[in-house]
């Protein structure tokens, strides 16, 4: 492992012939390769970002519309339970006499039933909501960690041919050369 170390380290002491050769600069390379790489993301990523957040934001848009849909029936059913609230009212004036406690009940079973019922629609709404943003996260994160594996893939590709391979091996072969006859 000491070998494979030493042999790297030695890179950096290595003459360069011509343009090619190790940049060893760490402060150089790094913005440039940060910026080449956000510039790719930005340039490859922003319209499918873009369209997947607004199909997202309209199947979100959706989910809140039913979730109201389903809340507004919910408030009909509590109109209805009201409704149905005094003409109990009214039946224990007529009836308090006779069960004024079975009436009493009743009225509050109603109550309780239709504020359950509310507040499980609202706790699903929520639910929904926060499920459907959480999913809408998650691919995004997928989708543009695909598109920066591609582009990364892409440029490297792009990058290796025959053309750079062979002017690397003829550039390391003089340069061996003019070691040989520096140190011969």
């Amino acid at each position: 492992m000491k070998n494979v170390t030493d042999s790297f380290h030695s890179l950096g002491y290595w003459p360069f012939a011509g343009s090619f050769g190790f940049n060893t600069d760490i402060l150089a390379t790094n913005p440039i390769n940060l910026s080449v790489v956000l510039g790719v993301l930005i340039f490859f990523g922003k319209g499918v970002l873009s369209d997947l957040l607004d199909n997202r934001k309209q199947r979100i848009l959706k989910t809140i519309r039913n979730s109201e849909e389903l809340q507004e029936g919910a408030l009909e059913q509590l109109e209805k339970a009201r409704d149905r609230l005094r003409k109990v009212e009214m039946e224990a004036d007529q009836f308090r006499v006779n069960g004024y406690s079975e009436i009493e009940r009743e009225k509050w079973n109603l109550i309780n039933i239709t504020y359950k019922t509310l507040e499980q629609l609202e706790n699903y709404k929520n639910e929904t909501i926060h499920f459907e943003q959480q999913r809408a996260i998650n691919q995004v994160r997928q989708r543009v960690f695909q598109q920066a594996l591609q582009g990364a893939l892409g440029t490297l590709n792009s990058c290796l041919n025959n053309e750079l391979h062979l002017r690397t091996i003829s550039n390391n072969i003089g340069m061996f050369g003019t070691i040989k006859e520096i140190t011969g």
